[in-house]
This record gives structure tokens, sequence and C-alpha cells, in this order.
């Protein structure tokens, strides 16, 4: 048979399609299939920025410019004009040699002004026509702390003065160390003229000097040098130009810098510009070292206008009445709540029930059990009698140590020596010969010396460090009455714990928010929108009510607060040490706590600071008794509310008032009531007899009745068994305890309790030296609370 060959069915040439890189309008057409055609790519959607085209990001671009610019005009814009307000420059002296009204008149030289009239410590305006606006000077002498943390806070600029002789001591640092903390706004560096320094030297003094103060304030590029004229002039140049930087935690928030200060009758008169935000008659007025206090009317302050051009004549302008306070929308001065006893009862055992539980107390001790106490010392050395063999008892007889047994060997005979010897003394000297050391008592002043060596604060810190949180039990009192506060916990980090529960009595003065982000929400909406306010850069005369004539002040610094920020609430800080401060810090010792325009004194709590939000699963967290180096911690106290993350400063007092030390520094966290701060104890026990899994511990309690009560909490150990009581023998506090695997002979075993620990109350800082008593030595107070 013959094969046959078929062809293709078709001849038809298929070529490959052609591969474009867009789509044609065709293809587009097909693919659409009669659904709404799509839009066009010549006209992208707005939100869709990657896809716009060439001129549409040229617009956008010049739009954002434009909102920059006018953002920036309407920010400067209150310092411009003949009545525009003047730019508040605080000149900071940092070495004891240089002269803050010699600095601004050197300054003043450069625009042909005298400065005569230019004070030490105190208020000086020029104007700077060259440069259209005008300078207010708030000149300090150096040594007065608190007053450049003040002048710091309202300035628009900071001015600080240097020496090329004299370096800048640790009063200087601390200074610097606290505004760095506290923020800043714009910084200016200068140097104080010295005819001294030669031309050779200056050079390298420069170098210095920027290198010291670019270690606090990194964006300083020059020094310069007052001995120069060029650098005169520009260092007026960035006093006098530009927009000054902002500082946030002074957001919303009305400052003012008095300029002229009156009392009459209890209404203090301060005279000055509004700066900052706008000032309302209805919120309250911080004043620093004194407090809070209500607005009774603004009035306006203008300045007075000349009659005519180049005339020496000026024609007083009447005030009038800016804006008076809402009755029912001002701000009160109540800050806490009145507690109502008998509406909020607490769970705490009354003394009479203290007293009842522990007179519960069997006075009689039962015998013990055959077989359950530790066998008492079975050889008497000679002469010796019952109560001085008392003194002398084996470890363990059942140990089989044959160096042990040698040992003892050796002691008994010497013993017995001694016995025999002491057969003849009368009673105090064979008691003090007991050990074969002699005891004479010290003299009073050696003891006490000796005393306040033994429980400085040095040791207990070093203490607490190396053996955290474990205390002695107390003989000669019941463990169940000493620890009936504290309670066992299976995990700190996930057992629950009711935080309304054995609350003090300073919780029912405080307030307490729903959802404090809304309501700072709803606060600063408010502030933005509030009627009848006071715009910034208008002059005005600020009454304020019931304030003390002391407060009187040819540099009084006034706050405007927002609504709550009178009322008290717990506040939490994350804080770290200061690298330089080397003392020890305790919890509840006074500090001074310096947060935006506050300053308190205050007893905080450090806790240790959970990740993840901060609150972990139940929102406990482990109480610290010291507050260390490189570790960041939660400092807990009552105080006003706070708004925003402002930064806040711990600082503690010195033998000088003005030169106080740098503590610590942090952030505000929040305002959480529900925080519960637990201290812990751990009281530790040793094994005297093991036997695999099972041990008899002694020395963790001295009684029986305390080991029924402390039975249903967990043991554990130091190499990480845990366990639990099984049964008590004896009537020493010895325990029979069952664990999880064998236990070894060296461990110890620990029982943690913990407690919840609450702040003291906070008052405002009224420039007095705080009530440091017993913060020195670890009091028998103290010890108590341990």
């Amino acid at each position: 048979m013959v094969e046959t060959h078929s062809h293709r069915p078709t001849r038809k040439q298929q070529n490959k399609s052609f591969k474009s890189k867009h789509a044609t309008k065709g293809s587009l057409k097909d693919a659409a299939k009669g659904r709404i055609a799509r839009a066009s790519l010549k006209t992208p959607h707005p939100s869709n920025s990657a896809a716009q085209t060439r001129l549409n990001r040229k617009n956008s671009a010049k739009q954002t410019q434009l909102a920059k610019r006018s953002a920036l005009f309407s920010a400067s814009r209150v310092f411009n004009g003949a009545d525009g307000a003047p730019r508040i420059i605080a000149v900071v002296p940092l070495t004891p040699d240089v002269s803050t009204k010699g600095v601004v008149s050197i300054l003043a030289e450069v625009l042909d002004t005298s400065a005569d009239d230019c004070p030490e410590d105190g208020i000086w305006k020029m104007r700077a026509d060259r440069f259209k606006t005008s300078l207010q000077f708030r000149t300090l002498s150096y040594g007065n702390f608190y007053a450049a943390l003040d002048a710091c806070k309202v300035a628009d600029y900071v001015l600080f003065v240097m020496s090329s002789s004299v370096e800048v001591d640790p009063w200087g640092d601390t200074l610097l160390r606290t505004l760095q903390a506290q923020g800043l706004p714009d910084v200016v560096s200068v140097v104080s003229p010295d005819t001294s320094m030669d031309s050779k030297s200056r050079p390298g003094i420069l170098k210095s000097l920027l290198s010291f103060i670019r270690y606090f304030f990194p964006d300083q590029t020059r020094v310069f040098d007052l001995h120069v004229g060029s650098d005169r002039l520009n260092a007026l140049r960035s006093l006098s130009e530009g927009k000054p930087a902002d500082v946030r935690w002074k957001e919303g928030r009305c400052t003012l810098l008095g300029e002229r200060v009156e009392w009459e009758d209890g209404t203090l008169k301060v005279t000055g510009v509004v700066r900052g935000a706008t000032l309302s008659p209805n919120r309250l007025v911080h004043l620093p070292n004194f407090g809070d206090y209500q607005v009774l009317k603004i009035l306006s302050a203008p300045l007075p206008r000349p009659t005519k051009v180049g005339s020496t004549l000026s024609m007083e302008i009447e005030p009038c009445l800016l804006a008076e306070p809402d009755a029912e929308t001002a701000d009160s001065l109540v800050s806490s709540n009145a507690p109502d006893d008998l509406g909020n009862e607490q769970t705490w055992p009354t003394e009479e029930e203290m007293e009842d539980g522990t007179d519960n107390i069997q006075p009689g001790i039962p015998d013990a059990v055959s077989g359950t106490t530790p066998k008492s010392v079975r050889r008497i050395p000679k002469g010796m009698s019952e109560y001085q063999a008392a003194w002398i008892f084996d470890e363990d007889e059942e140990d089989g140590d044959e160096s042990r047994e040698s040992t003892d060997e050796v002691d008994m005979e010497e013993m017995q020596e001694e016995g025999e010897e002491m057969q003849d003394m009368p009673m105090e000297e064979m008691l003090m010969e007991v050990g074969g050391v002699r005891f004479e008592d010290l003299d009073i002043e050696e003891e006490e010396k000796q005393l306040d060596k033994w429980r400085n604060r040095e040791r207990e810190q070093e203490d607490d460090l190396s053996f955290p949180d474990e205390i002695d039990t107390p003989k000669d009192i019941p463990a169940k009455t000493r620890f009936q506060r504290f309670r066992g916990m299976r995990s700190l980090r996930t057992s629950p714990w009711d935080p309304y529960e054995n609350l003090p009595r300073e919780y029912a003065r405080i307030f307490q928010f729903e959802d404090f982000k809304r309501t700072e929400r709803g606060v600063r909406r408010r502030t933005s929108e509030e009627l009848h306010a006071v715009e910034p850069g208008v002059r005005v005369t600020l009454h304020l009510k019931d304030v003390p004539k002391e407060a009187v002040n040819s540099s009084v610094v006034l706050f405007s607060l927002l609504q709550h920020e009178h009322k008290v609430t717990v506040l939490n800080f994350t804080i770290q040490r200061n690298t330089e401060y080397d003392g020890s810090v305790r919890s509840k010792d006074p500090l001074i706590l310096c947060v935006g325009p506050r300053r308190l004194a205050v007893n905080p709590l450090y806790s240790q600071h959970t990740g993840g939000g901060g609150k972990g699963a139940n929102n406990v967290h482990k109480f610290e008794r010291y507050l260390r180096h490189g570790v960041t911690s939660v400092a807990t106290t009552y105080g006003p509310v706070i708004y925003g993350q402002q930064p806040c400063v711990f600082l503690r007092e010195t033998n000088d008032l003005q030169a106080p030390q740098l503590v610590a520094t942090g952030t505000f966290m929040n305002p959480d009531t529900t925080r519960i701060i637990a201290k812990r104890v751990i009281l530790t026990g040793h094994p005297f007899k093991v036997h695999k899994k099972t041990a008899t511990i002694r020395y963790m309690f001295f009684n029986p009745d305390d080991v029924h009560y402390f039975k249903p909490i967990q043991l554990h150990t130091k190499h990480g068994r845990t366990g639990h009581i099984r049964e008590s023998l004896g009537t020493h506090g010895y325990f029979k305890a069952y664990f999880d695997g064998p236990i070894n002979q060296m461990d110890t075993v620990c029982m943690s309790l913990y407690k919840r620990v609450f702040p003291k109350w906070a008052t405002t800082w009224t420039g007095a030296r705080l009530d440091t008593t017993g913060t020195t030595e670890f009091s028998q107070a103290d010890a108590m609370e341990e």
C-alpha cells in the first residue's frame, strides 16, 4: 500500500503580535467589551498622586509653597509695624564674670542706642528700626536658676553669654542640661568682649566654646565674638529677623511677660503683650511659685502715640475693656473632690481589728511532736549550765562529712577547757566570755556613728541591687500581722488585680477621665473656637484676683491654662536618671518637678516601664525602690492635669536654693489612675533537710500560725524550682515543702508577696525649702514599710 502525504489545512501566515509598550485604543475598547469607559489617562484622579501629570505636580508644589509662606508671614506679622509685639530675648550668663547689661549695651551700640538704664536683672526694651522690629531683653543675673527657667519659657530667643577666660562651672552645666530637657526656642551664643585675649588664641577659644555649646544644642553653627564689630551685627541680625522656633509644649497656650506689675487690694495688675495663643478670660492663669488664679478682667494697654511727626509730645490713649469672664463657663479654682467617707467605705482593717488579730494568737506554745524539730545539742562542756549551752547548736548531725566531725571534736575540746576556766566567773563575765571575745559597751557617740554607717543609703542601695526585694522576716512580730496588707500572686504579669479595691483617701479627691485623648481633643477644639478672647500681639493689662502681695515682681511671667488643667489626677512620667548625678534616688524622696509652666513639690514613686503601650496584660507594674542609671522608669505622683507630651525635669535641692541638682529628665506619659504599682517583698528560707523533691525549710517563719496563714502561696527557688507548703513542723516555723523537681541543699527558697502602693499628695513649689526629714537615713518607719 502506497502512503500519501497530506498538507496543512490552510496556508495562512500567522505573524507574532506587535509588542507595544502601551495598549492601543482599539485593544482597550476590545478589552472593555461594552463596559463603562474608565477615566482618561490625561486627567487622572486627584488622589492618585503617582499618576499626576507634570503640570499638576508643579501646581501642587506651588500651592504648598504659598501656604508655607502665608503661615510664615502670619507667624512673623505679630512683630511687624510700630505697634508690633517685641521679640523677647532672655540673656542668660553661664559664668560669673560676664555682665548681661554690658552685652545688651554692646548690641545697642550697633543701632546707635544707649542702654544706660538697662538693669542687670530685669526688662529693657529697644527699638530696632533697621530691622523693622523691637527687642525686649530679659536680663538675668548669674545664679538665679529658677528665674532663668521661667524667662526661657516665655522668650522667643535665648542668648547665652560665655566667657573667654572662665570655664562654665557645675551651676552653668546644670542649667544648660535643665534647659535642654525643658525645651528651648532659637538659641544664639556669644562671647563677652575681652581685651586681654590676643588675636592668635582667639580662634582656638571660639572653636572650643563652639564645641562645648554644640554638646547641648547641636544646631549651633557659630559663636559670635562681641569683640568684633561684624559679629555684633550678625548676632543682632539673628535676634531680629525671621520667625522664632516653636516649642511644642507651648502650643495652644498663651504667655505674657509682665512689663509693669501693680498690686491693689488683692488684685494683681500685669501689663504685657499677649503671646502664643489667644488669651481667654474664662481660663485660669498660672503664676510660677504662687499657683493658679482667676481672671477678673482684661483691659487694653496701648502705647502712647506721638501727636505729630517729629514731635516729642505723646498722646495717652485711655484703656478699654477687652474681655470679662463668663460666670457660667469660667473655670473654678476647685482642684479636687470632697471625699464621701460614708459612700466610699474602704476595706482596710482598723486598728482594733489589727490589735484583735494579734491578741488572738495563742500565747502558749504547744509541745512539739516527736521527730519534727531539729535535735538539740547532746554534749555540754564541763562546767557549763543549760543557759550557756542554749547558745551552742549543731547544723546537721546527720551530715557524714568527716572534716566537720573532726572540727566539732576540736571545738568541743576547746569549749570544755573554756568551761573549766569559767566555772568560778560571775554570770555577767561568763556571758561576755562566750565565744572567746570579751564584749565591751561603746560610748553613745561611737555607737551612733557606727549605726549611721551601717544604715546609710549607699549600703541599702547596694543590698537592693544584689538582693532585690529580699527582706528578713521579723521574729518579734508575726509575719501574718507584719505582711497583712500583702498578697500572693502566681504571676505579676498576668494575674488579675482589681484597680478599685482598697483605695486610699486621696483617690476620692482626684479626677478620672473616661477617655483622656478625646477630652484633650475637645478642649483644644473649644480653645480655638473661644469667643471674646484676646488675639496675640495685643498689649493688655491683666487683672488677677485674690493674689498675695508677695507676687509683685518686676519680671512676672504668666501662663494661661487650658480647661481642666487645674484639676488633680494621677500623673505618670517616663524618665531616665541624669548620667552626671551620682547620688541615691529613693522612691518618695522629696523632689521638685518642673513640667510645663508648673513647679511642684512631689514625692514620686518609681516603677518598671512596660513596653507595648506601657500597660501590659493586667496594668500591674513592679515598684522600684531606687531610680537607677541606664533604665527607663515610670515616676508616678499626684498633680494637676497635663495635656500633650510635655517634657519634665526632676530637681533635688541643695544647701543653695538657687543651685539644685538635676536628678532625672523625661516626658509626661498619661494620667492613668488604674495603673497599679505593686511593691514586692521576698521572704527567704533555708533548706534544712532535703530528700529529692521534698525539703524541710526553716528561717522563713518562726511560728506555726504563720506557716498555716501563708500556706496557699506558691514557693520558688533561685535555681528555678516551684513548690508549695505541705505541712508545718514543730513550733519554730519549720515546714515541709514539695517542689516540681529535685532541690539543691545550697538553694534558697523564696516566697513573693505584693501590695499596692500610692504616692504622696503634691503641692505647688513656692520657692521655700522642702521637708527632707528622714530622707538621709534609713529610718525605722522606712524599715517597717519595707
